[in-house]
């Protein structure tokens, strides 16, 4: 098989929440492939000193203003990059908003989780997705979790001061999962790909006694880094994977099959 297939050259890609855990290593490895890639977040300064990093190494990569709570904010970021780039070959959904305070967090803390990591993440779709649809192509790749395939690990967190898992965040990446299929099943027809990649956890300086809990319940014997997540992101936003749609794909170590 051709290694051009896996490529991004002469692709036009925007990545959500590009500063983030996720987003800092997905953000290298998409520019790597050859795609312009355009970073979208609240905080621009932060994007910006990335995109200087990835331009110093000869990828093209822009910051632009995003918040995604704000149905103008998207609607103002589509606009911009259509009439710069044209309409997008790629879109990654992978902004996220942690609101909410654990188990007892408020109702307030959770509408506003809803606002932006599920009402946001449909308006992307339907913002970004429709002018995908309009010109014939496109892939979008949703960045959930296996908290929105499994129920919480209490005993993993024992002993620690990690602070309580907050139900919003299996609430929304559950629901990303069926609307992975919604927009899959919508735009299918006018050539636009949708789906979602389900990532287990990342090594962040985690407790020891956390780590060796986690680690256990993978296969692999081991949490993510930084540069697990983008080979999968590539290859679904790539032509390798032209007749993959509608598709949830676990990238977390064997965790949820073990």
């Amino acid at each position: 098989m051709s290694a051009d297939l896996f490529s991004l050259r002469g692709k036009t890609i925007l990545l959500t929440g590009g500063a983030g855990l996720y987003g800092r290593g997905l953000a290298a490895m998409l520019a790597d492939a050859g795609a312009t890639l355009i970073l979208a977040a609240r905080d621009v300064a932060k994007l910006q000193t990335l995109a200087e990093q990835e331009i110093a190494k000869g990828n093209r990569v822009l910051a632009e203003s995003l918040d995604q709570g704000q149905e103008a904010s998207i609607q103002a970021l589509h606009d911009r990059i259509l009439a710069q780039h044209g309409p997008l070959d790629g879109l990654v959904n992978n902004a996220v908003l942690r609101p909410m305070e654990g188990a007892r967090g408020g109702a307030a803390q959770f509408a506003e989780s809803m606002r932006v990591n599920a009402t946001g993440v449909m308006l992307m779709h339907q913002v970004f997705g429709t002018s995908m649809a309009g010109a014939g192509r496109g892939s979008i790749v949703n960045i959930g979790s296996i908290q929105g395939m499994i129920g919480p690990s209490y005993e993993l967190y024992e002993g620690t001061s990690m602070g309580d898992m907050p139900p919003d965040y299996f609430f929304h990446k559950g629901g990303m999962l069926n609307l992975t299929r919604f927009y899959a099943a919508l735009f299918g027809p006018q050539g636009v790909r949708v789906n979602c990649l389900a990532p287990g956890g990342f090594f962040n300086q985690q407790p020891e006694s956390f780590l060796k809990r986690y680690n256990e319940h993978t296969m692999l014997g081991r949490m993510a880094d930084e540069t697990d997540l983008g080979g999968a992101v590539i290859f679904m936003l790539s032509d390798a994977s032209r007749y993959i749609t509608g598709v949830n794909l676990p990238v977390d170590g064997g965790y949820t099959a073990k």
